[in-house]
């Protein structure tokens, strides 16, 4: 009994956790507007503990990204809520695109960059071709962290809520999305050219 409601609650939480992660900006705004911060707070606290647990328990390249960003979305909370400063929580956007550079990074120069461990996940017996591409995927996305991180910090400097949560709450993921996008269809042409 016991067990079933463990995974019951699991499996309601991970679809909430997720939705903090990605709607931080508007969660961030709509605390800031309406004076919601104080009971917002320790809700997202707790979901975001929940996310660095379950972080902690899976494997796998993007781990340490999901360890990451939930422990910076908990400190920048218990900060705002013990400093009584709702600015700190506008810079998670920037601390996640920094963490995320500083890992995509940092694979770089390891023996196997991050985005080639994720296509070797489907695809373990990566041919050559596809681990120069896979290098050059992983150089493509630290500029994108660059460039968001960098208006993401304007955004917080400039001190227009609104302005903030458009950004990060709309421009960044559009931008995110057509990376995306493009990387698949850019991709699907190396595969057919791989195998012409």
């Amino acid at each position: 009994m016991l067990h079933a409601a463990l995974t019951v609650a699991r499996r309601l939480t991970q679809p909430a956790i997720a939705l903090v992660m990605v709607a931080w900006p508007f969660i961030i705004w709509f605390g800031i507007t309406h004076h919601a911060l104080a009971w917002l707070l320790p809700v997202m606290v707790l979901l975001l503990l929940i996310r660095l647990r379950q972080a902690r328990l899976r494997g796998g390249p993007l781990r340490l990204i999901a360890k990451g960003v939930a422990l910076t979305g908990v400190v920048l909370c218990v900060a705002s809520l013990v400093l009584r400063s709702h600015h700190l929580l506008l810079w998670y956007p920037v601390v996640v695109n920094t963490l995320l550079l500083g890992m995509f990074g940092a694979s770089l120069w390891s023996s196997m960059p991050l985005v080639e461990r994720i296509a070797r996940l489907k695809e373990p017996d990566l041919p050559p071709a596809g681990v120069r591409y896979t290098r050059r995927v992983t150089q493509v996305w630290c500029g994108f962290f660059i460039v968001n991180g960098s208006v993401a910090a304007f955004t917080c400097g400039y001190g227009d809520t609104d302005l903030w949560t458009l950004w990060n709450g709309m421009i960044a993921y559009l931008l995110m999305g057509a990376l995306m996008a493009g990387e698949w269809l850019v991709r699907q042409r190396v595969i057919q050219r791989d195998v012409s």
